[in-house]
C-alpha cells in the first residue's frame, strides 16, 4: 500500500489541537506515521510537497514537516508528464498545489492521497479533473482500511 499525504495532512500534526476534529484528524495521522515506521504502507512524498512545505511562514511548523519528510519511502521528481497532468487539473478548478500533489500521487501510483483540506476532498469526491486515485481525509481513510 502506497500513499501520498499533502502538506495539510502534516500540518495537522502541527495545528491547535482543542478543537476535537482538528485533534482526531491529527491523531490519524499520527497513526498513519506509525504505520510508515512500521513498515506497514509506503509513504511516497513529491518535491511539491517539499516546495509547499517551504512556503510555510511558520518556521517551526516548516522544521518539523521538513524533519517527517525524512521519513519517505520515495521522493519523486516533477516529470514532463506530471506537470501537464498538473496543468490539466488546475484548469479544471484545483489549486495550483493541490493539482501537483494529485498529479505527483497519480504518477507515482499510490493508492490513495491523504489530505485535511476540505476544499480538495470536495473537488476530488465530485470527481473535478477525473482524478486516477482516491483522495481522503486521514480518519476516513484510517476507518476504511482493512487491519
Amino acid at each position: 500500500m502506497k500513499l501520498y499525504l499533502d502538506a495539510c495532512a502534516l500540518n495537522r500534526l502541527l495545528d491547535d489541537q482543542r478543537q476535537p476534529r482538528i485533534r482526531r484528524e491529527a491523531e490519524a495521522v499520527e497513526d498513519i506515521f506509525r504505520l510508515i515506521q512500521a513498515r506497514k504502507v509506503q509513504w511516497v512524498a513529491g518535491t511539491a510537497l517539499e516546495s509547499e512545505i517551504m512556503r510555510n511562514p511558520d518556521f517551526r511548523k516548516r522544521k518539523d514537516a521538513l524533519w517527517l519528510l525524512k521519513l519517505a519511502d520515495e521522493q519523486p521528481t516533477f516529470s514532463a508528464q506530471t506537470l501537464v497532468r498538473a496543468t490539466i487539473l488546475e484548469k479544471a478548478g484545483y489549486g495550483a498545489f493541490d493539482a501537483l500533489h494529485l498529479a505527483m500521487a497519480e504518477e507515482a501510483v499510490v493508492d490513495v492521497l491523504i489530505t485535511t483540506d476540505d476544499r480538495f476532498l470536495k473537488q476530488a469526491t465530485r470527481g473535478l479533473g477525473n482524478p486516477g486515485i482516491p483522495v481522503l481525509n486521514p480518519l476516513n481513510w484510517m476507518h476504511g482500511r482493512k487491519p
